[in-house]
């Protein structure tokens, strides 16, 4: 029985489906993290403090999004200026946080990588927080965003 929920459940087949280009991804910066062990230690601090604000400003861009959706949602003023508010102090931490990053990556790399986190970032929280419906051409279009950023990368 529990096998068949797992095989027929929306939220199940959702990350059935992410497993592999989450996967994939992982295999992409772990070998990252071997040309990180042949720099000079303050060159890979710096490059790994690069890719931390990088994906602390994606997640940023994630959390914005939410609070635009929950506004989008609010039924009263107070609440719509609470998330709105929370969206701004957002937005403009994620953009720091980029300018940041694009110090130790490049910028051709760095922006696809954000916009990456925060497109899948938002479109999950859209599918398991905001309920909105999940399809296959939703789960097949968010597959390739993660596989096109990860390329990218690669070919750097």
């Amino acid at each position: 029985m529990q096998n068949l929920h797992f095989t027929t459940c929306k939220k199940c087949t959702l990350i059935k489906t992410c497993i592999f280009p989450i996967l994939f991804l992982t295999f992409v910066l772990a070998s990252e993290g071997v040309a990180v062990i042949f720099m000079q230690p303050s060159e890979s601090v710096f490059f790994v403090m690069s890719w931390i604000f990088l994906i602390a400003a994606g997640l940023c861009e994630t959390a914005f999004t939410f609070c635009l959706g929950k506004a989008k949602i609010s039924t009263d003023d107070a609440q719509w200026w609470a998330w709105i508010s929370a969206f701004g102090v957002l937005y403009v931490l994620s953009a720091v946080l980029l300018a940041k990053a694009v110090q130790g990556i490049s910028v051709g790399i760095a922006y696809p990588v954000w916009t990456g986190i925060g497109a899948v970032g938002a479109v999950l929280i859209s599918f398991l927080v905001l309920k909105e419906p999940v399809s296959f051409w939703k789960i097949f279009f968010l597959t390739t965003l993660i596989a096109s950023v990860v390329g990218l990368k690669s070919v750097e």
